[in-house]
């Protein structure tokens, strides 16, 4: 996927702007699992998710290339915020579209980073289509969620886990458009370990485990899950090349477990995780007796998760999609 060249300039362009997240092996997740679980806190990145890594390296490439035009992106939150965080560094303006009814507080934070919001369609998807259209009518460069740049700088984080982990049996990595899965499968091929690569979706959204059934990129009709972070109905075809040849297997997770699983980090932990930062291990619960005695990492993926949804999974609910 990338070289090791390559490797060090995206880790000299992450570490310009924020330090390496922790990893910790939380001994009341071993209580809980029966196994050694190292969380991979991506909700300690200055936007609170990981994928702002892939937007550093990707804007400070364009930026050297002299792609200095503004740019247009679609999201549900976290990779509109790792756009604007690193094109107001440069000098670069940047517009993010995103579906109507998105998380309040992830759109004050894109506003916050500098962005131009842009509320339409009723969900990820849409919202993309009506990018790549804005695009074209406002001479804006699209930057799809899912890119080789992306990936290049998301993959850092995999390679702290691996260095300070060691050779895990297996990683549980939500799935979204799949940049932080191809990520995490990279470092482990470029690292020649075994690690046991495995993804996770939510039941709601489960396109790309319906694609791995079926060998081949399928959409699903809906993205029903109120972690958004995941809610994708349309499988890129690179990253499903990618996650095809690489990832073990994916699990898939209900919302009823994701949000166990947030309440499972705030009371073991005292962390919070959003919706997909979680689904990771709600997968890994699911399959506890099948680890049992095994060392296992977990990639938080990201903490933002809204006010009243986080009070309520407290309160022993599943918020609604």
């Amino acid at each position: 996927m990338y070289s090791a060249d390559e490797l060090e300039q995206a880790s000299r362009i992450v570490y310009a702007a924020m330090p390496p997240t922790p990893q910790y092996a939380w001994p009341l997740l071993h209580d809980e699992t029966g196994c050694e679980v190292w969380v991979k806190h991506e909700n300690h990145t200055p936007t609170g998710a990981f994928k702002v890594r892939g937007g550093l390296v990707h804007m400070r490439l364009r930026k050297e290339r002299g792609q200095t035009n503004g740019v247009i992106t679609a999201t549900r939150g976290n990779h509109g915020q790792s756009i604007p965080f690193a094109a107001t560094r440069l000098g670069i303006k940047s517009t993010i579209v995103c579906p109507i009814g998105n998380s309040p507080e992830k759109n004050a934070a894109m506003r916050a980073l500098g962005a131009e919001l842009i509320e339409t369609g009723h969900d990820f998807d849409s919202a993309r289509e009506a990018a790549m259209a804005l695009a074209e009518e406002r001479s804006l460069d699209f930057i799809p969620s899912f890119g080789r740049e992306l990936v290049i700088g998301v993959s850092t984080y995999a390679h702290e886990l691996f260095r300070a982990a060691g050779e895990l049996d297996a990683v549980y990595v939500p799935i979204g458009m799949g940049s932080g899965i191809v990520g995490t499968i990279a470092a482990r091929d470029m690292l020649g370990l075994r690690t046991r690569v495995i993804g996770v979706v939510a039941s709601g959204a489960n396109a790309m485990a319906l694609s791995l059934a079926a060998g081949k990129p399928v959409s699903s009709n809906h993205a029903t899950t109120f972690a958004d972070g995941m809610a994708v109905r349309v499988v890129n075809p690179e990253a499903f090349a990618h996650i095809h040849r690489g990832a073990e297997r994916i699990v898939t997770v209900g919302d009823d477990e994701i949000a166990e699983a947030v309440r499972l980090y705030f009371r073991c932990c005292h962390t919070i995780a959003e919706g997909a930062g979680a689904a990771p291990l709600a997968a890994l619960l699911q399959e506890r007796e099948a680890m049992r005695g095994k060392r296992v990492g977990v990639i938080l993926s990201g903490g933002n998760i809204d006010q009243p949804k986080f009070a309520a999974v407290l309160a022993g609910q599943t918020p609604p999609p």
